[in-house]
């Protein structure tokens, strides 16, 4: 369960040094620190579940969400977030794993985004749609379908029979909010191989 500073200093205002008793339940591992001011009680929490606490608004997507959506074959062990008007990425560590963070358009951000809840935990990721167009707008442009065909099935080793099922006019409508060519040239490269 995430606990505030506040709801443990309630909790142990019984103690004479609530503060030092904080320290010492951090030291022991009882509580484990997610950011200032912000700890988990359960330490065998999936660290995903912390992303929108750590840093916010944000929603799981790029690499992390690539790979829950089988797009990407490897595992990804860092918790990849979307957020905007951040003006820079910003990276965390704690005892769950590492989380990153970094812009994409403030107009397309609210879109294809789905709400997840574990129990007394919620987080968001991106659809599989909008986790691809998160992720070719912070790469460098490409200037033709042969270089985003390289792009996704090479460099980026996105699963080909996955790929044919993203929907286009889905990405057409996200392809608006982001003013990308790379997303533009995905969406080129999608209309060849779903013929």
């Amino acid at each position: 369960m995430v606990k505030t500073t506040k709801m443990l200093l309630n909790e142990l205002s019984a103690y004479s040094d609530p503060f030092g008793k904080i320290s010492r339940l951090l030291k022991a591992e009882k509580i484990f620190l997610l950011k200032k001011s912000f700890y988990e009680t359960d330490k065998t929490k999936p660290g995903y579940l912390f992303a929108p606490i750590i840093y916010g608004p944000s929603y799981l997507s790029f690499d992390y969400a690539l790979s829950r959506h089988g797009l990407i074959p490897e595992s990804v062990h860092e918790y990849t977030s979307a957020t905007f008007n951040k003006d820079r990425r910003k990276k965390f560590h704690n005892f769950f794993g590492d989380y990153s963070y970094r812009d994409i358009p403030k107009a397309a951000y609210p879109f294809e985004v789905q709400l997840y809840t574990e129990g007394d935990y919620a987080y968001m990721m991106a659809t599989p749609e909008k986790a691809i167009c998160d992720k070719l707008y912070t790469l460098p442009p490409v200037s033709s379908i042969n270089e985003m065909t390289q792009l996704l099935f090479e460099n980026l080793r996105i699963d080909e029979t996955e790929f044919e099922k993203l929907n286009k006019k889905t990405l057409e409508e996200l392809s608006e909010l982001y003013m990308s060519n790379n997303i533009r040239y995905m969406i080129k490269t999608l209309k060849k191989v779903q013929k």
